[in-house]
């Protein structure tokens, strides 16, 4: 994951070191998932976080078959697939060019009709082409930088009576990642709790969905929890 540039040059504005290192930040996270891609769905527990996290939706939300989904950090887009045959449309929204070329050449291989593969970067840009019944994301919230910004922006994207799902990891020791990692170590559901509703949010629960059982060096290997958060916008 991305580590901070540590020697700049002393005549460097605040603003422009600060800016340049996120753009570099930014690079370095795109460009790892780019590596993972071709690899990702290898993974069985990819497969088998997916599946509990969408059998967990399918439980806490009611899907119908006219509802426009959105799922942000698509990955591969195992979760869309398996949510597919509940929901009228599926954007896949990812900012990984191989994530979106994977997501692309399933879609086009299954012959799905209801999916669409979206290369685009909603941390630092807005998205105005559609609204939507439902967002839902898995596993990448904690990458992204300004939680606020992001649910300010799944919001906005959100109709009334629309649905918000969050799967990410429990507050952890910051062993996930190790060491360099810049993003968040997990989090307080009840802290995260109160964001969603400081963005007119309701009805949030939370609940451990899944395990992630993680070999963090040669003769250690951990356990991260995994939480599902939903949460409604209102219909007025």
């Amino acid at each position: 994951m991305p580590v901070q540039l540590k020697f700049l040059s002393i005549f460097t504005n605040p603003t422009q070191k600060s800016n340049k290192t996120l753009n570099n930040n930014r690079q370095h996270i795109m460009n790892e998932f780019d590596v993972k891609a071709a690899e990702w769905d290898k993974n069985p527990m990819h497969w088998d976080r997916s599946e509990a996290i969408a059998n967990e939706i399918k439980k806490l939300i009611p899907l119908n078959k006219n509802m426009k989904a959105l799922e942000y950090g698509a990955g591969t887009g195992i979760t869309s697939f398996l949510l597919k045959d509940h929901l009228k449309e599926i954007i896949l929204m990812d900012n990984s060019t191989e994530m979106v070329r994977i997501m692309n050449e399933k879609i086009e291989a299954s012959k799905v009709k209801n999916m669409t593969a979206l290369n685009f970067d909603l941390e630092h840009n807005d998205y105005k082409n559609s609204k939507f019944d439902i967002i839902f994301t898995q596993m990448v919230l904690h990458h992204v930088m300004n939680i606020d910004a992001i649910l300010k922006r799944f919001e906005t994207l959100l109709n009334p009576g629309g649905y918000l799902a969050i799967a990410d990891l429990f507050s952890e020791d910051g062993s996930f990642h190790g060491e360099g990692f810049e993003g968040h170590n997990g989090f307080d559901v009840e802290d995260l709790s109160k964001k969603l509703n400081k963005y007119n949010f309701k009805k949030i629960n939370h609940k451990e969905c899944f395990l992630i059982n993680r070999k963090i060096s040669d003769n250690v290997t951990r356990n991260y929890p995994v939480f599902i958060m939903t949460g409604l916008k209102p219909a007025n």
